[in-house]
């Protein structure tokens, strides 16, 4: 798999723009759903990542990019589930998500989050070029 570039409200992946966060379940690249956890996001102020949603369960690590500015919540239900499965969490920005996908794609599935709605005073865009 092919990470060639990240910014604020996209990625690219083997040659594909996603403008829509992502999952990677054994290898498969498809939209995340995440209307399951709208019911959740007054309590966030964001919609989380709930254990409501389609997880890729299967693999070890689990990696989830949080987005540019690291501000996607992971709802306590999701850790315990992985602690549960005895699946490794590893919650960190998308940047770096990605930097440990490229690494070791083989055993892992992740969560990556792409977009958010800009608030005042946020920058326009964070970009990486990989």
């Amino acid at each position: 798999m092919q990470f060639e570039d990240f910014s604020f409200g996209s990625i690219r992946i083997d040659g594909i723009t996603h403008e829509h966060d992502v999952v990677i379940d054994a290898g498969q690249i498809r939209k995340r759903k995440k209307k399951p956890s709208r019911k959740f996001r007054d309590d966030f102020g964001h919609t989380p990542l709930s254990i409501e949603e389609d997880i890729p369960w299967k693999c070890r690590p689990l990696v989830i990019g949080s987005g540019a500015y690291g501000r996607l919540p992971v709802m306590r239900e999701v850790k315990r589930e992985a602690e549960r499965r005895r699946v490794e969490l590893l919650i960190v920005p998308t940047t770096e998500a990605i930097e440990v996908l490229q690494q070791d794609t083989e055993d892992s599935n992740a969560i990556l989050h792409v977009t958010c709605r800009l608030r005042r005073g946020s920058p326009l865009v964070i970009s990486m070029k990989i």
